[in-house]
């Protein structure tokens, strides 16, 4: 297993070691939906990961890897969407305010929304029975 994840300047890093990948496992916190990144304070964090999973899984390298998308931090979420609304960082976002819920499935059809099989979990990585 390798963490690939972190700063933009890394990822070129690494991208071109891996071969004979049999899955890819991909993390997104949902309660970054509010968050820019550390590089660039106009852009996204959801919107970035997402960019990065499309990039990733269209690598001609992991065309026969299985992709396992864990949506973690929905903990964070509930908290968070009670006080910060999704539709403001997400203006097509169409759910109810505060419903995390809706807030947890909008999020993940912005990352499942391709041609190619997903397997998708909601975690807490706090929770033992998750």
């Amino acid at each position: 297993m390798v963490d690939v994840g972190g700063q933009r300047s890394e990822r070129r890093k690494w991208i071109h070691c891996l071969e004979n990948v049999t899955s890819i496992m991909f993390l997104v916190a949902l309660s970054e939906y509010d968050q820019v990144l550390v590089e660039s304070d106009k852009e996204n964090r959801i919107e970035e990961s997402k960019a990065l999973f499309r990039t990733i899984i269209t690598y001609q390298w992991f065309q026969n890897s299985s992709v396992i998308l864990f949506l973690n931090k929905t903990d964070l979420l509930e908290e968070k969407i009670m006080h910060s609304n999704l539709v403001d960082y997400f203006p097509d976002f169409d759910g109810p305010k505060k419903d995390s819920q809706a807030a947890r499935e909008f999020i993940l059809r912005m990352f499942v929304d391709l041609k190619r099989i997903i397997y998708s979990h909601f975690t807490c990585a706090t929770e033992t029975m998750d």
